[in-house]
């Protein structure tokens, strides 16, 4: 069977285009299966391999195909020849002998031709789905992906699929992703691309499509309980304990509403913002379930910054959750969560302070920042510590290690990405977060403000205190803090009566 397929294959190659046409074909189809089960088996997993094995050699495939009907219109026109002379010329009388189910070399062009559809059909699906993992989203494109791929890999959702999220379900969500990857891969190819990447507010598919498919409003209610330290700037690195009861209620008929009200099905929030950075907004509404709707206005804004047609969107996840995934940290919570977990010691005298001076320094490349840290922190201690540095040197190093990461995670000088560059909107310790909405100046046509009362949002149960839950414990008339303890605590305790 193998030399009547080689037989053919030579009596189809009529010149020397036809004869590179069937090597190009042959080559690529054998090295493309060769690739495809050494993937398979594990052997090769690089994604740069990976896009060659997809996109080249099927691509490859194609033109040797398409070389050889060309070859053939070429050996007609310099001959003379018709096709049915040419066939003469090339086969054996039996191989063109017209039968039933029609010639030898009719059914072994359609047979061959329903091999190439069945191979480019698996290329095809093939790539997609390689290019629907999240190895080729981080990694093909590596020096402009790889700050998203690292936040990726140590987010809550690096078990999630980058396309459960940027493409969402159907033909044309698809169709639609596909175009915009073809751009990006220009951008890229042509250096393009903003740097840092701005985040993708308008490719995102709507919450409703991609986040509840998971997190849906029916599923909050009640209230959560946060406990945060904070590390201060002395030797001690002492910790401050600040705890809140999160009412994350979406609230349904009689029941408290919280801060997932406003994605309830019963209601709808829709604003506009003076950009596409959602930061500062120029007007919000709040429809409620009986259909009424309420308008604030931004009295800050002056008429210059207010659009005359301002594009209107309505509320959903992404607008607080907005670094649900690619998360980039605050520098200083960063250590606050190392030393939480363990993995810096906080016996090492200003450790907080001298960590968060290390990392926060400014450095032109990647390499000289990660050294930078280093010498930053070996120094100190060197110097001011020199016995600690002497017999606690691993812990030093450990330490070193610990900031490195924190670093390399989140500073990326190759695409400007510093502390800072994507704000975190959820709450309001790094930005303006909640406060874009609920603050003084946006006013309704009475004068009245939306809500910014802290315990709107969320019991506090502990503000910057040495213990975690001290407003829990019976309040001190001779403290200072005796109303606001006293308030704190019967907020919370009447937070959970019907």
């Amino acid at each position: 069977m193998l030399k009547d397929y080689f037989n053919f294959i030579n009596k189809v190659s009529v010149n020397r285009l036809g004869k590179w046409g069937v090597i190009l074909t042959t080559s690529s189809f054998l090295v493309f299966v060769i690739m495809e089960l050494a993937r398979m088996v594990g052997i090769l997993t690089n994604a740069y391999i990976g896009l060659i094995t997809y996109l080249l050699f099927p691509t490859l495939f194609v033109i040797g195909l398409i070389m050889i009907p060309i070859s053939w219109s070429q050996q007609k026109k310099s001959s003379g020849k018709t096709t049915r002379q040419l066939l003469d010329e090339q086969f054996n009388e039996d191989e063109t002998a017209a039968s039933f189910f029609g010639s030898k070399v009719v059914l072994s062009i359609i047979a061959l031709t329903l091999i190439n559809v069945l191979f480019l059909l698996i290329a095809s699906t093939q790539m997609l789905g390689f290019m629907d993992e999240p190895v080729f989203c981080g990694t093909a494109c590596h020096s402009t992906m790889h700050p998203e791929w690292i936040s990726y890999q140590q987010s809550p959702h690096a078990r999630v699929h980058c396309v459960e999220c940027h493409v969402g379900e159907g033909a044309g969500a698809l169709i639609q992703s596909k175009l915009n990857g073809a751009y990006q891969m220009l951008s890229i190819t042509f250096n393009l691309y903003e740097k840092p990447i701005p985040t993708p507010v308008h490719q995102l598919r709507p919450a409703r499509e991609t986040c509840e498919k998971c997190h849906w409003p029916e599923k909050f209610y009640g209230s959560r309980i946060k406990s945060y330290a904070r590390y201060q700037m002395d030797e001690a690195s002492t910790p401050k304990y600040t705890t809140l009861s999160l009412k994350i209620d979406a609230g349904k008929g009689k029941e408290k509403a919280g801060i997932h009200w406003h994605i309830a099905k019963e209601n709808e929030v829709r604003y506009t913002s003076v950009d596409d950075k959602r930061l500062e907004m120029i007007w919000v509404e709040a429809v409620r379930a009986d259909g009424s709707v309420t308008r604030y206005n931004n009295r800050k804004l002056l008429d210059s910054e207010r659009q005359e047609n301002p594009a209107t969107r309505i509320m959903d996840c992404v607008d607080c959750h907005n670094r649900a995934t690619h998360i980039y940290e605050d520098p200083s919570m960063a250590i606050d969560d190392r030393i939480h977990k363990g993995l810096i010691d906080r016996t090492l005298p200003y450790i907080k302070k001298e960590g968060l001076a290390a990392i926060s320094g400014s450095y032109k490349t990647k390499e000289e920042g990660m050294e930078g840290v280093r010498k930053q922190l070996e120094g100190f201690y060197r110097r001011n510590y020199p016995a600690l540095a002497a017999t606690q040197m691993d812990k030093i190093d450990d330490a070193v290690e610990t900031l490195q990461s924190i670093y390399n995670r989140n500073i990326h000088p190759g695409m400007n990405i510093v502390w800072g560059s994507y704000p975190n909107f959820i709450g309001h310790r790094q930005n303006s977060g909640c406060f874009r909405c609920h603050n003084e100046n946006m006013v309704n046509d009475s004068g009245q403000a939306i809500s910014y009362e802290c315990t709107t949002c969320h019991s506090i149960l502990a503000q910057e205190e040495d213990q975690p839950f001290k407003y829990l414990q019976p309040p001190d008339k001779k403290d200072k803090t005796y109303q606001m303890h006293r308030y704190l605590q019967n907020e919370f305790l009447e937070s959970y009566s019907e």
